[in-house]
Protein backbone atom coordinates (compact mmCIF):
# COMPACT_ATOMS: atom_id res chain seq x y z
CA UNK A 1 0.00 0.00 0.00
CA UNK A 2 1.15 3.76 -0.67
CA UNK A 3 0.32 6.58 1.57
CA UNK A 4 -1.74 9.58 0.40
CA UNK A 5 -0.22 12.77 -0.44
CA UNK A 6 -1.12 14.74 2.50
CA UNK A 7 -1.58 11.75 4.52
CA UNK A 8 -0.51 11.85 8.45
CA UNK A 9 1.47 8.05 8.43
CA UNK A 10 3.55 8.06 11.64
CA UNK A 11 7.14 6.38 10.82
CA UNK A 12 7.36 3.38 12.74
CA UNK A 13 9.15 2.92 15.98
CA UNK A 14 10.53 -0.37 15.08
CA UNK A 15 13.52 -0.95 17.20
CA UNK A 16 14.89 -3.56 14.38
CA UNK A 17 14.34 -1.08 11.83
CA UNK A 18 16.25 1.44 14.06
CA UNK A 19 19.24 -1.12 14.84
CA UNK A 20 19.34 -1.92 11.38
CA UNK A 21 19.75 1.63 10.36
CA UNK A 22 21.96 2.49 13.13
CA UNK A 23 24.55 -0.52 12.37
CA UNK A 24 24.64 0.89 8.59
CA UNK A 25 25.89 4.17 9.78
CA UNK A 26 28.05 2.84 12.25
CA UNK A 27 29.77 1.09 9.31
CA UNK A 28 29.38 3.44 6.74
CA UNK A 29 31.48 5.77 9.11
CA UNK A 30 34.09 3.30 9.60
CA UNK A 31 34.67 2.13 6.28
CA UNK A 32 34.79 5.90 4.82
CA UNK A 33 37.33 6.65 7.57
CA UNK A 34 39.59 3.31 6.82
CA UNK A 35 39.75 2.51 2.99
CA UNK A 36 41.49 5.84 2.38
CA UNK A 37 43.23 8.62 4.60
CA UNK A 38 41.05 11.13 5.51
CA UNK A 39 43.62 13.67 4.86
CA UNK A 40 45.25 12.13 2.17
CA UNK A 41 45.86 14.83 -0.49
CA UNK A 42 43.69 13.72 -3.81
CA UNK A 43 41.08 11.92 -1.96
CA UNK A 44 41.31 12.39 1.64
CA UNK A 45 37.13 13.63 2.57
CA UNK A 46 38.84 15.86 4.31
CA UNK A 47 41.43 17.45 2.04
CA UNK A 48 38.97 17.95 -0.73
CA UNK A 49 36.86 21.32 -1.99
CA UNK A 50 38.01 21.29 -5.60
CA UNK A 51 34.59 21.84 -7.10
CA UNK A 52 33.42 24.19 -4.40
CA UNK A 53 36.51 26.29 -5.01
CA UNK A 54 35.85 26.32 -8.59
CA UNK A 55 32.09 27.68 -8.36
CA UNK A 56 33.85 29.96 -6.16
CA UNK A 57 36.39 31.35 -8.72
CA UNK A 58 33.84 31.03 -10.62
CA UNK A 59 32.25 33.61 -9.41
CA UNK A 60 35.05 36.00 -8.40
CA UNK A 61 35.72 36.10 -11.87
CA UNK A 62 32.16 38.06 -12.79
CA UNK A 63 32.66 39.65 -9.65
CA UNK A 64 35.87 41.41 -11.16
CA UNK A 65 35.30 41.42 -14.72
CA UNK A 66 37.67 38.78 -15.59
CA UNK A 67 36.87 36.05 -18.51
CA UNK A 68 34.79 32.94 -17.21
CA UNK A 69 35.36 30.31 -19.43
CA UNK A 70 38.75 31.98 -21.80
CA UNK A 71 41.11 30.99 -18.46
CA UNK A 72 41.18 27.61 -16.38
CA UNK A 73 40.42 27.52 -13.17
CA UNK A 74 41.60 25.73 -10.16
CA UNK A 75 44.58 22.73 -11.65
CA UNK A 76 43.87 24.03 -15.22
CA UNK A 77 40.23 22.78 -15.05
CA UNK A 78 37.70 24.97 -17.25
CA UNK A 79 34.76 26.28 -16.04
CA UNK A 80 31.64 24.24 -17.33
CA UNK A 81 28.60 25.17 -16.06
CA UNK A 82 26.07 28.45 -17.13
CA UNK A 83 26.88 32.34 -16.68
CA UNK A 84 23.60 31.77 -14.46
CA UNK A 85 25.54 29.73 -12.00
CA UNK A 86 28.18 31.68 -11.57
CA UNK A 87 25.74 34.77 -10.29
CA UNK A 88 24.30 31.56 -8.15
CA UNK A 89 27.76 30.96 -6.46
CA UNK A 90 28.39 34.42 -5.53
CA UNK A 91 27.84 33.56 -1.99
CA UNK A 92 30.52 31.58 -1.49
CA UNK A 93 32.56 34.91 -1.82
CA UNK A 94 31.42 35.65 1.25
CA UNK A 95 33.28 32.80 3.06
CA UNK A 96 37.25 32.92 3.44
CA UNK A 97 38.57 30.50 0.96
CA UNK A 98 40.16 28.24 3.91
CA UNK A 99 36.56 28.23 4.97
CA UNK A 100 34.75 27.35 1.89
CA UNK A 101 35.42 23.41 2.09
CA UNK A 102 34.46 22.93 5.65
CA UNK A 103 31.74 25.06 4.94
CA UNK A 104 30.23 23.23 1.61
CA UNK A 105 30.84 19.85 3.76
CA UNK A 106 28.40 20.43 6.10
CA UNK A 107 26.01 22.52 3.83
CA UNK A 108 25.78 19.13 1.89
CA UNK A 109 25.57 16.80 4.89
CA UNK A 110 22.22 19.16 5.94
CA UNK A 111 21.21 19.01 2.52
CA UNK A 112 20.99 15.09 2.10
CA UNK A 113 19.05 15.00 5.48
CA UNK A 114 17.03 17.32 3.78
CA UNK A 115 16.80 15.20 1.10
CA UNK A 116 15.72 12.05 3.12
CA UNK A 117 13.42 13.69 4.71
CA UNK A 118 11.69 15.20 1.94
CA UNK A 119 11.60 11.66 0.41
CA UNK A 120 9.80 10.14 3.75
CA UNK A 121 7.08 13.15 3.13
CA UNK A 122 6.97 12.05 -0.54
CA UNK A 123 5.84 8.69 0.89
CA UNK A 124 3.32 10.06 3.20
CA UNK A 125 5.15 10.17 6.75
CA UNK A 126 4.64 12.91 8.97
CA UNK A 127 7.98 15.01 10.20
CA UNK A 128 7.84 13.58 13.98
CA UNK A 129 11.10 12.99 16.15
CA UNK A 130 10.90 9.37 15.37
CA UNK A 131 11.17 10.16 11.52
CA UNK A 132 13.73 13.05 12.15
CA UNK A 133 15.79 10.55 14.02
CA UNK A 134 15.89 8.19 11.42
CA UNK A 135 16.66 10.12 8.62
CA UNK A 136 19.51 11.73 10.79
CA UNK A 137 20.99 7.95 11.17
CA UNK A 138 20.14 7.55 7.82
CA UNK A 139 22.38 10.73 6.92
CA UNK A 140 25.03 8.88 8.45
CA UNK A 141 24.05 5.94 6.83
CA UNK A 142 24.88 7.30 2.84
CA UNK A 143 28.12 9.00 3.85
CA UNK A 144 30.00 5.85 2.15
CA UNK A 145 27.76 5.31 -1.33
CA UNK A 146 29.81 6.80 -3.89
CA UNK A 147 28.03 9.57 -4.82
CA UNK A 148 27.41 10.90 -1.97
CA UNK A 149 30.86 10.58 -0.69
CA UNK A 150 32.64 11.97 -4.10
CA UNK A 151 29.67 14.97 -3.85
CA UNK A 152 31.29 15.50 -0.48
CA UNK A 153 34.86 15.58 -1.07
CA UNK A 154 34.57 17.69 -4.26
CA UNK A 155 32.18 20.27 -2.75
CA UNK A 156 29.50 19.46 -5.62
CA UNK A 157 26.23 20.47 -5.90
CA UNK A 158 24.04 17.57 -7.11
CA UNK A 159 22.79 17.47 -3.41
CA UNK A 160 21.50 20.52 -3.30
CA UNK A 161 20.13 20.41 -7.30
CA UNK A 162 18.58 17.18 -5.89
CA UNK A 163 17.07 18.69 -3.10
CA UNK A 164 15.61 21.39 -4.86
CA UNK A 165 13.87 18.85 -7.76
CA UNK A 166 11.94 17.24 -4.95
CA UNK A 167 10.91 19.72 -3.21
CA UNK A 168 9.54 20.76 -6.40
CA UNK A 169 7.25 17.73 -7.25
CA UNK A 170 6.58 17.42 -3.44
CA UNK A 171 4.58 20.49 -3.76
CA UNK A 172 0.53 19.72 -4.79
CA UNK A 173 0.03 19.72 -8.71
CA UNK A 174 -2.15 22.97 -8.50
CA UNK A 175 0.49 25.11 -6.47
CA UNK A 176 1.59 27.90 -8.49
CA UNK A 177 5.09 28.05 -7.89
CA UNK A 178 5.80 24.33 -8.81
CA UNK A 179 8.09 24.10 -11.50
CA UNK A 180 10.12 27.16 -10.19
CA UNK A 181 12.49 24.76 -8.58
CA UNK A 182 13.02 22.58 -11.04
CA UNK A 183 13.78 25.49 -13.68
CA UNK A 184 15.90 27.45 -11.41
CA UNK A 185 18.22 24.27 -11.11
CA UNK A 186 18.20 23.76 -14.49
CA UNK A 187 19.41 26.94 -15.15
CA UNK A 188 22.88 26.33 -12.64
CA UNK A 189 23.34 22.88 -13.97
CA UNK A 190 21.22 21.65 -17.24
CA UNK A 191 20.39 18.24 -16.53
CA UNK A 192 17.80 19.13 -14.40
CA UNK A 193 15.93 20.37 -17.44
CA UNK A 194 14.70 16.92 -17.81
CA UNK A 195 12.15 17.36 -15.56
CA UNK A 196 10.76 19.80 -17.64
CA UNK A 197 9.70 16.85 -19.70
CA UNK A 198 8.70 14.79 -16.62
CA UNK A 199 6.29 17.37 -16.00
CA UNK A 200 5.07 17.40 -19.56
CA UNK A 201 4.76 13.16 -19.55
CA UNK A 202 2.25 13.35 -16.32
CA UNK A 203 0.60 16.11 -18.06
CA UNK A 204 1.28 18.78 -15.48
CA UNK A 205 1.08 21.62 -18.16
CA UNK A 206 1.18 24.37 -15.67
CA UNK A 207 4.35 23.55 -14.21
CA UNK A 208 6.32 22.56 -17.15
CA UNK A 209 5.27 25.92 -18.58
CA UNK A 210 6.29 27.48 -15.18
CA UNK A 211 9.41 25.81 -15.13
CA UNK A 212 10.34 26.78 -18.63
CA UNK A 213 9.76 30.36 -18.36
CA UNK A 214 11.48 30.10 -15.04
CA UNK A 215 14.72 28.73 -16.77
CA UNK A 216 14.17 31.01 -19.82
CA UNK A 217 14.57 33.44 -17.44
CA UNK A 218 17.66 32.85 -15.84
CA UNK A 219 18.93 32.61 -19.60
CA UNK A 220 17.86 36.72 -20.17
CA UNK A 221 18.20 37.82 -17.25
CA UNK A 222 21.89 36.06 -17.26
CA UNK A 223 22.11 38.09 -20.78
CA UNK A 224 21.45 41.06 -19.72
CA UNK A 225 23.99 41.23 -16.94
CA UNK A 226 26.75 38.87 -18.35
CA UNK A 227 26.51 39.43 -22.15
CA UNK A 228 29.77 38.03 -22.81
CA UNK A 229 29.78 35.50 -20.92
CA UNK A 230 26.10 34.57 -21.84
CA UNK A 231 26.69 34.88 -26.14
CA UNK A 232 29.93 32.60 -25.47
CA UNK A 233 28.11 29.72 -23.51
CA UNK A 234 25.02 29.42 -25.83
CA UNK A 235 26.99 29.82 -29.33
CA UNK A 236 30.30 27.75 -28.19
CA UNK A 237 30.85 26.10 -24.86
CA UNK A 238 27.35 24.41 -24.51
CA UNK A 239 28.72 22.78 -27.76
CA UNK A 240 32.05 21.85 -26.30
CA UNK A 241 31.34 18.16 -24.34
CA UNK A 242 35.15 17.60 -24.76
CA UNK A 243 36.06 20.44 -22.02
CA UNK A 244 34.41 18.01 -19.58
CA UNK A 245 36.35 14.29 -20.19
CA UNK A 246 36.46 12.11 -22.91
CA UNK A 247 33.48 9.99 -23.63
CA UNK A 248 35.18 6.51 -22.69
CA UNK A 249 36.38 7.82 -19.81
CA UNK A 250 35.79 5.16 -17.02
CA UNK A 251 33.84 7.44 -14.40
CA UNK A 252 31.40 8.07 -17.02
CA UNK A 253 28.76 6.57 -16.25
CA UNK A 254 26.04 7.35 -18.26
CA UNK A 255 24.45 5.91 -22.21
CA UNK A 256 27.31 7.20 -23.90
CA UNK A 257 29.79 6.36 -21.51
CA UNK A 258 28.69 2.54 -21.75
CA UNK A 259 28.83 2.90 -25.94
CA UNK A 260 32.36 4.54 -25.55
CA UNK A 261 33.33 2.01 -22.55
CA UNK A 262 32.28 -1.24 -24.35
CA UNK A 263 33.38 -0.29 -28.00
CA UNK A 264 37.20 1.59 -26.73
CA UNK A 265 36.56 4.44 -28.09
CA UNK A 266 33.98 7.67 -28.59
CA UNK A 267 30.52 6.73 -28.97
CA UNK A 268 29.00 6.77 -32.20
CA UNK A 269 26.51 10.12 -31.82
CA UNK A 270 23.58 8.01 -34.41
CA UNK A 271 24.09 4.97 -31.96
CA UNK A 272 24.17 7.14 -28.72
CA UNK A 273 21.25 9.15 -30.02
CA UNK A 274 19.25 6.09 -30.52
CA UNK A 275 19.77 4.60 -27.07
CA UNK A 276 18.86 7.99 -25.56
CA UNK A 277 15.56 7.81 -27.50
CA UNK A 278 14.83 4.32 -26.04
CA UNK A 279 15.90 5.40 -22.79
CA UNK A 280 13.28 8.36 -22.81
CA UNK A 281 11.14 6.50 -23.92
CA UNK A 282 10.85 3.48 -21.25
CA UNK A 283 11.90 6.02 -18.59
CA UNK A 284 9.30 8.30 -18.76
CA UNK A 285 6.75 5.60 -19.45
CA UNK A 286 7.80 3.85 -16.33
CA UNK A 287 7.61 6.75 -14.52
CA UNK A 288 4.53 8.00 -15.38
CA UNK A 289 2.76 4.64 -14.65
CA UNK A 290 4.61 4.97 -11.67
CA UNK A 291 3.09 8.08 -11.00
CA UNK A 292 -0.12 6.81 -11.77
CA UNK A 293 -0.08 3.99 -9.42
CA UNK A 294 0.53 6.19 -6.50
CA UNK A 295 4.48 5.61 -6.14
CA UNK A 296 5.63 9.33 -6.25
CA UNK A 297 8.82 9.07 -4.67
CA UNK A 298 10.22 6.14 -6.68
CA UNK A 299 8.13 8.26 -9.83
CA UNK A 300 10.89 11.17 -9.90
CA UNK A 301 13.85 9.16 -8.57
CA UNK A 302 13.15 6.89 -12.16
CA UNK A 303 13.57 10.44 -13.85
CA UNK A 304 16.19 11.24 -12.05
CA UNK A 305 18.09 8.26 -12.64
CA UNK A 306 16.77 8.34 -16.53
CA UNK A 307 18.45 12.11 -16.57
CA UNK A 308 21.53 10.66 -15.76
CA UNK A 309 21.75 7.61 -17.76
CA UNK A 310 20.92 9.84 -21.08
CA UNK A 311 23.06 12.62 -19.98
CA UNK A 312 26.53 12.98 -22.73
CA UNK A 313 28.67 12.75 -19.40
CA UNK A 314 27.40 11.72 -15.98
CA UNK A 315 30.05 11.92 -13.30
CA UNK A 316 29.70 9.14 -9.94
CA UNK A 317 28.74 12.12 -7.95
CA UNK A 318 25.52 12.71 -10.48
CA UNK A 319 24.17 9.24 -9.35
CA UNK A 320 22.76 11.45 -5.79
CA UNK A 321 19.02 9.79 -6.69
CA UNK A 322 20.33 6.70 -5.67
CA UNK A 323 19.69 8.42 -2.12
CA UNK A 324 15.66 8.53 -2.68
CA UNK A 325 15.84 4.60 -4.32
CA UNK A 326 17.55 3.51 -0.80
CA UNK A 327 14.86 5.33 0.97
CA UNK A 328 11.96 3.86 -0.65
CA UNK A 329 13.86 0.59 -0.27
CA UNK A 330 14.05 1.07 3.44
CA UNK A 331 10.30 2.10 3.32
CA UNK A 332 9.11 -1.15 1.81
CA UNK A 333 11.91 -3.28 4.47
CA UNK A 334 9.62 -1.74 7.45
CA UNK A 335 6.52 -3.65 5.76
CA UNK A 336 8.61 -6.81 4.71
CA UNK A 337 12.42 -8.05 5.81
CA UNK A 338 13.28 -8.82 2.32
CA UNK A 339 13.75 -5.39 1.37
CA UNK A 340 16.71 -5.09 3.92
CA UNK A 341 18.48 -7.56 1.56
CA UNK A 342 17.71 -5.11 -1.54
CA UNK A 343 18.93 -2.13 0.37
CA UNK A 344 22.12 -4.42 1.52
CA UNK A 345 22.69 -5.27 -2.50
CA UNK A 346 22.35 -2.01 -3.89
CA UNK A 347 24.60 -0.55 -1.08
CA UNK A 348 27.32 -2.40 -2.02
CA UNK A 349 26.69 -2.17 -5.72
CA UNK A 350 27.16 1.70 -5.17
CA UNK A 351 29.74 1.71 -2.14
CA UNK A 352 32.95 3.68 -2.20
CA UNK A 353 35.07 1.10 -2.69
CA UNK A 354 38.56 2.48 -3.25
CA UNK A 355 41.61 0.84 -4.82
CA UNK A 356 45.63 1.64 -4.21
CA UNK A 357 47.31 1.93 -7.77
CA UNK A 358 49.95 3.70 -6.60
CA UNK A 359 50.86 5.34 -3.12
CA UNK A 360 48.89 8.74 -3.10
CA UNK A 361 46.75 7.83 -6.41
CA UNK A 362 43.39 5.77 -5.10
CA UNK A 363 40.18 5.84 -7.11
CA UNK A 364 36.84 5.38 -5.30
CA UNK A 365 33.97 3.94 -6.87
CA UNK A 366 33.21 0.87 -8.01
CA UNK A 367 33.71 1.77 -11.71
CA UNK A 368 37.03 2.33 -11.02
CA UNK A 369 38.51 -0.34 -9.66
CA UNK A 370 41.36 -2.52 -11.94
CA UNK A 371 39.87 -3.54 -15.19
CA UNK A 372 41.74 -6.28 -15.33
CA UNK A 373 39.55 -7.85 -12.46
CA UNK A 374 36.71 -10.48 -13.00
CA UNK A 375 33.38 -8.88 -14.51
CA UNK A 376 35.38 -5.69 -14.69
CA UNK A 377 32.92 -4.48 -18.26
CA UNK A 378 29.74 -4.83 -15.81
CA UNK A 379 31.49 -3.01 -12.77
CA UNK A 380 32.90 -0.52 -15.29
CA UNK A 381 29.31 -0.01 -16.23
CA UNK A 382 27.84 -0.76 -13.01
CA UNK A 383 25.41 2.27 -12.36
CA UNK A 384 24.14 2.31 -15.92
CA UNK A 385 23.31 -2.09 -15.55
CA UNK A 386 21.68 -1.03 -12.54
CA UNK A 387 19.05 1.25 -13.95
CA UNK A 388 18.31 -1.32 -16.45
CA UNK A 389 17.21 -3.41 -13.05
CA UNK A 390 15.44 -0.66 -11.60
CA UNK A 391 13.60 -0.05 -14.54
CA UNK A 392 12.63 -4.02 -14.81
CA UNK A 393 11.86 -4.14 -11.04
CA UNK A 394 9.67 -0.49 -11.32
CA UNK A 395 7.79 -2.17 -14.38
CA UNK A 396 6.91 -5.26 -12.06
CA UNK A 397 5.87 -3.14 -9.34
CA UNK A 398 3.51 -0.90 -11.96
CA UNK A 399 1.84 -4.51 -12.77
CA UNK A 400 1.62 -5.84 -9.41
CA UNK A 401 -0.22 -2.71 -8.36
CA UNK A 402 -2.54 -2.46 -11.04
CA UNK A 403 -3.50 -6.16 -10.30
CA UNK A 404 -3.67 -5.30 -7.07
CA UNK A 405 -5.94 -2.16 -8.03
CA UNK A 406 -8.41 -4.63 -9.85
CA UNK A 407 -8.71 -7.19 -7.39
CA UNK A 408 -10.07 -4.67 -4.71
CA UNK A 409 -13.59 -3.69 -4.37
CA UNK A 410 -14.15 0.17 -6.50
CA UNK A 411 -14.79 2.01 -3.03
CA UNK A 412 -11.51 0.29 -1.75
CA UNK A 413 -9.57 1.27 -5.62
CA UNK A 414 -10.36 5.13 -4.67
CA UNK A 415 -8.52 5.75 -1.42
CA UNK A 416 -5.48 3.66 -2.85
CA UNK A 417 -5.30 6.73 -5.50
CA UNK A 418 -3.80 9.96 -5.04
CA UNK A 419 -5.88 13.00 -4.75
CA UNK A 420 -4.68 14.80 -7.42
CA UNK A 421 -4.79 11.76 -9.91
CA UNK A 422 -8.61 11.41 -8.89
CA UNK A 423 -9.56 15.18 -9.64
CA UNK A 424 -7.69 14.77 -13.17
CA UNK A 425 -9.89 11.98 -14.10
Amino acid sequence: MVAEPGSTTAFPRSPATFVILSLAAVTSLILLFSTMDPWLVNGGIFNGGLDAHIYRDGASRILHGRPLYDEPTLRDLLYTYTPFSAIAFTPTNLFPWQALTSTWLVLNLLTLFGCIVTSWRMLGYRITPTLLGASAIMTFGCVFLEPVRTTLYYGQINLILMLVVLLDFARPASAKLRGVGVGIAGGIKLVPLFFIVEFAALRQWRAAVVASATFAGTVVGTALLLPVESREYWTSIFFQSGRIAPDDHPANQSLRGLIAHLGGGPAPLWLWALGVGVAVAVGLTVSVALHRTGERLLSITVAGLTACVVSPFSWGHHWVWFVPLLVYIVHRATQSARYWLVALGLSLAIAAWTYTYLPGWVSVGTFLLPPWWFGAPLMQNVYVALYVLVIAACARLVYTNRQGAQALPPSEVEVEIPTPLVAQR
